[in-house]
């Protein structure tokens, strides 16, 4: 991992760990929330290690603990990651070969893809997609952890802002791309589309129909 550190430059890695830190406040937040509807210690540690991905981790123990079938939340936690779909052919080059392309797409996630696709480089990408991706799988686990300890007394993560960290933090890394017509259009278009759909379908469906943005620009000659 030190020697990715190297390939990155100071600003990169320095967002990247304040991503990792935004994770970590959530994490805590996560792992307090869940202990608070009643789960057992084992099943937020379970799925932060095994589900590595938050949003889902929230719907999850949020349907369960509203009296859904885990079988419904589990669905509903695919259907969520359905975007990891089309991440996976974006960084289909920075996942790795054979036994280590398994550990490369478990630690896909949105910062991880983001942060991977925004560099110019290759070795650049690469080393960003496995330094942030790392990076979370190790501090997202931990802060759950601690969550179940001491998350009692965080308080309302939408009270401190925590709820705006993420959207806030990506829109920062992919505001330089902006402006180029070519993302501009397909980004503005999908977010169009989800804030429309937002009120109508379930949590985490905005951001796939979100994806139809990619239909407003066309290859041209």
């Amino acid at each position: 991992m030190a020697r990715r550190r190297f390939l990155l430059k100071n600003d990169v890695f320095k967002a990247i760990a304040l991503v990792c830190l935004a994770d970590a406040l959530v994490g805590l937040s996560y792992g307090s929330l869940a202990i608070a509807e009643g789960f057992p210690f084992w099943v937020p540690m379970t799925l932060s290690v095994l589900v590595l991905a938050g949003a889902s981790e929230f719907m999850f123990i949020g349907i369960i603990a509203g009296g859904g079938s885990p079988f419904t939340a589990a669905a509903a936690g695919l259907l969520v990651n359905a975007r990891h779909l089309p991440f996976g052919i974006a960084v289909k080059d920075l996942v790795g070969r054979k036994y280590l392309s398994w550990l490369g797409c478990h630690i896909m996630n949105d910062e991880s893809v983001v942060f991977g696709i925004s560099q110019r480089k290759y070795v650049e990408r690469r080393a960003a997609y496995w330094f942030c991706g790392l990076g979370i799988a190790f501090c997202w686990p931990l802060s759950v952890m601690l969550g179940t300890v001491v998350g009692q007394w965080i308080p309302d993560t939408d009270a401190i802002g925590l709820d705006a960290v993420f959207p806030a933090i990506l829109i920062a890394l992919i505001f330089p791309a902006l402006r180029h017509r070519r993302v501009l259009i397909p980004a503005a278009t999908g977010a169009v589309v989800a804030l429309a759909t937002l009120p109508w379908v379930p949590v985490g469906m905005p951001v796939l129909f979100s994806l139809s943005g990619l239909l407003a620009w066309r290859n041209r000659k």
